[in-house]
């Protein structure tokens, strides 16, 4: 796989920190995603999946280590499901399995502050498999 560049969008959280964004496609929608490289692994707005598809199942040991999603925003309330593509960028993920988890305080906030809504939150398991590089000057991340 050669290497991919992806574009981000970097917003201001009130002079507190900030996050980057990249656009993604799921159900054949662009949406948005906060790239956090403190997430243990891609999560998914739960609204989003359960809208989408039907074959979505409770995480009902949330300890267990396939089913943890410990992200900077929150660990509770999971649900496993598998998308049939994910793409970011040029990268494309076929039968995806991704936790689904309750984002609609960090989309409160994020509204709150004018910015745009999000449907996932890409973290460690992608960032690390595609060997994530993130040029903040280019506001980008490559991908290899």
């Amino acid at each position: 796989m050669k290497k991919i560049k992806i574009p981000l969008k970097l917003i201001n959280l009130q002079d507190d920190g900030f996050h980057l964004l990249v656009e993604i496609v799921v159900f054949g929608e662009k949406h948005l995603a906060v790239l956090d490289t403190g997430a243990s692994r891609t999560v998914f707005d739960k609204t989003l999946l359960n809208h989408h598809l039907t074959d979505i199942t409770l995480a009902e040991d949330e300890h267990s280590e396939d089913h943890q999603a410990t992200t900077l925003f929150t660990t509770s309330n999971t649900v496993l499901a598998t998308l049939p593509v994910l793409k970011i960028g040029k990268l494309k993920l076929k039968k995806y399995t991704t936790v689904g988890l309750d984002l609609q305080s960090v989309n409160d906030t994020y509204e709150h502050l004018g910015h745009p809504v999000i449907a996932a939150i890409i973290g460690g398991d992608i960032l690390r498999k595609f060997k994530a590089v993130i040029d903040y000057k280019k506001l980008v991340v490559r991908l290899s």
